[in-house]
């Protein structure tokens, strides 16, 4: 087999880059950010200007007609547009010129009155923002999904005992129900996010040469009006070429989705850890193997969850550096965070699809769950004993004891609880006051997991109406 070289165009990716990109992202996210659907959504935004036009009399219809008709990316070179496009710094003046020729060659008089009035951020900025529509709607979508997965997850181990850990080391009894509410609870509140953020953010931008609309006079307003109706987006007071708040409170928004995302992925993999057991991923052919120890289960989607979340503050901060634009027009900052954009929701869509296939089909060890409480030896029902014994001797004496007592466990291998009886029953003071049974009931993993679960249940029927099913 013979390899051959081929010139390679200056905005094609690298193999390697290309490759290690498509794993933390989605072809469906590809898809919305791909090269022909920005270049369509461009040449959208163009019809719905001529088209808005001609409805304020600015335009002959007939040429708004043919506009429109040449707006079709499959009659462009989108390679040869994307050379062009750098050489003379913005992609929106060579689709001007060749949509202008393509007018032109149906209907000479027609194009004269292409882009009328407009400036190459409007198209670039609107475009952007019909694909971040799109974005946001894969977003939403997978959100949904996950959710509904944890909701019936938290509901079907409501009241299952699991160690809680704080610092990476064993503390009291929660629930894994429990646990899976503060997941929900944090992409329930992503949801609501997004949907007021993009609200706000998905908005036309239509301001002409510097942000005033001087050249469609007194009809600019009803332009912009139509247009905004014409392509499902808000109509903002003004234009916002260099005030890119709204926008960037966007996508704060998904780099915030992006770290819960990435909160969920770390303890998804600390819980399928093989000393741990009480969790693990879907199993299937080629799925999380080794290529050298055959017995190797990886949770490969926590991995590119956590891999997307790793890159999505360097991608925010790249964004919101480039919010200090010059005057009526950036230079380098506004080209730079077109660039960045994309990448914030590849990163998003990637570990949310991933965390969706694994929830989906996610394995639940409750019995693991139990033998690591046991294990234990009772030390993690410490507090708990404390809390009986307080009463009798006060909080802190109660603290030093069940001190001492889980120091003497450690070190003799016997249970706590064992030991607390045993020195309830050797002082007479202790043994006349304490009540034992509630001593041993302090010890017991389903007692500790009532309270957690009766919260748990609250807090999925007092979920937003649409959150959780």
């Amino acid at each position: 087999m013979t390899l051959t070289s081929q010139p390679r165009s200056p905005f094609a990716p690298t193999v390697t880059t290309a490759l290690f990109d498509a794993f933390l992202s989605t072809d469906a996210m590809a898809e919305v950010f791909s090269a022909q659907r920005l270049v369509q959504s461009m040449l959208d935004v163009e019809a719905a200007l001529s088209q808005a036009q001609a409805a304020q009399g600015l335009v002959p219809a007939a040429a708004a007609d043919v506009i429109r008709q040449a707006c079709d990316v499959a009659l462009y070179d989108i390679a040869a547009l994307l050379q062009t496009g750098r050489r003379a710094g913005s992609l929106a003046i060579p689709l001007v010129k060749v949509l202008t020729a393509e007018v032109a060659r149906r209907d000479p008089q027609a194009a004269r009155h292409v882009h009328q009035g407009s400036t190459s951020q409007d198209i670039l900025d609107t475009a952007a923002v019909l694909q971040t529509v799109r974005a946001v709607a894969l977003l939403q979508d997978g959100l949904a999904r996950l959710t509904t997965a944890l909701a019936t997850l938290a509901r079907t181990h409501a009241a299952t005992p699991v160690l809680a850990r704080t610092l990476m080391q064993p503390a009291t009894v929660t629930t894994f129900g429990f646990k899976v509410c503060g997941w929900l609870e944090a992409l329930q509140r992503s949801q609501q996010a997004l949907r007021e953020r993009s609200a706000q953010a998905l908005a036309l931008q239509l301001g002409g040469a510097v942000g005033t609309l001087a050249a469609m006079g007194e009809a600019g307003p009803a332009v912009a009006a139509h247009m905004a109706k014409a392509l499902g987006l808000r109509q903002p007071a003004h234009c916002w070429h260099t005030q890119r708040d709204d926008w960037m409170r966007l996508g704060a928004e998904v780099a915030i989705l992006t770290g819960s995302l990435g909160k969920l992925a770390t303890d998804l993999s600390l819980m399928a850890q093989g000393e741990v057991g009480e969790l693990a991923e879907p199993a299937g052919a080629g799925r999380g193997g080794s290529s050298a120890m055959p017995h190797k289960r990886n949770p490969v989607s926590a991995m590119l969850a956590l891999a997307s979340a790793h890159r999505a503050p360097g991608q925010m901060a790249t964004l919101l550096g480039c919010m200090a634009q010059a005057h009526e027009r950036g230079l380098g900052d506004w080209q730079a965070e077109l660039a960045e954009w994309p990448h914030l929701f590849h990163s998003a869509n990637g570990a949310l699809q991933a965390l969706v296939e694994a929830f989906e089909g996610l394995q639940v060890d409750s019995a693991r769950m139990r033998r690591n409480i046991d294990n234990l030896q009772g030390l993690v029902f410490a507090e708990a004993a404390t809390r009986v014994l307080a009463p009798a001797l006060g909080g802190a004496p109660a603290h030093h004891l069940m001190e001492t007592l889980s120091q003497e466990a450690v070190a003799s291998g016997q249970h706590l609880r064992e030991l607390t009886l045993a020195r309830v029953q050797a002082d007479d003071a202790l043994r006349s006051t304490i009540d034992t049974a509630a001593l041993t009931a302090a010890f017991d993993p389903h007692e500790a997991a009532r309270w957690p679960a009766g919260l748990t249940l609250q807090r999925l029927a007092a979920a937003p109406t649409g959150h959780t099913p």
